[in-house]
């Protein structure tokens, strides 16, 4: 691990991903506001543990970079920080995410936003099934997911609050997106 004032570098590669989230909780603890992580590989829960690891405001103003992809549950109960991807990420992103912000430059998989309760991801490309599943709004919370292409079926299914949108960049004049069972079960 490398440090520059507050910015930390972690080089992932071949890290067990109980030991690489250690050293962005041990990272966040030391007073990062910027973690740049190299060669991430399908490592899962990243960003996950990071409650109770500095103050809210300190959280709020965490940013984290992704270079490579990780794996499912990126963000799961996710509480403030900013966590920027490049390149892809897998299943769960976003999992019962609370506050924040999960930007990916490229794809995520099915069930983004898995009951969300708030906070915002942006993803370039498409998202797999079931995207905003059980997704819905809690207090003065409210989930978004804006998608630049579309998404697989089963998009919002039994979504009880929050919003998705779907840009349809890139899809050919009068072409419509081709997901099925949109919103199916939703309700509140």
């Amino acid at each position: 691990m490398s440090t520059t004032v507050s910015q930390f570098e972690i080089d992932a590669t071949g890290t067990h991903y109980s030991e690489l989230n250690r050293r962005i909780r041990d990272a966040v603890e030391c007073g990062a506001s910027e973690i740049l992580l190299k060669n991430v590989f399908g490592q899962r829960y990243i960003g996950t543990n990071l409650h109770g690891a500095a103050s809210p405001d300190n959280l709020r103003r965490l940013r984290i970079h992704i270079y490579g992809t990780p794996g499912n549950d990126l963000g799961a109960f996710l509480d403030g920080p900013t966590i920027i991807v490049h390149g892809n990420a897998m299943d769960g992103t976003g999992n019962t995410m609370s506050k924040g912000r999960i930007v990916i430059h490229g794809r995520a998989g099915d069930i983004t936003g898995l009951s969300a309760r708030g906070g915002e991801i942006f993803v370039r490309d498409g998202v797999g099934y079931r995207t905003g599943v059980h997704m819905k709004e809690y207090s003065d919370l409210r989930p978004v997911i804006v998608v630049g292409t579309s998404s697989q079926d089963f998009l919002g299914e039994y979504m009880a609050g929050g919003v998705i949108i779907l840009l349809g960049l890139n899809t050919a004049p009068g072409k419509k997106h081709t997901c099925r069972h949109v919103c199916s079960g939703m309700h509140g």
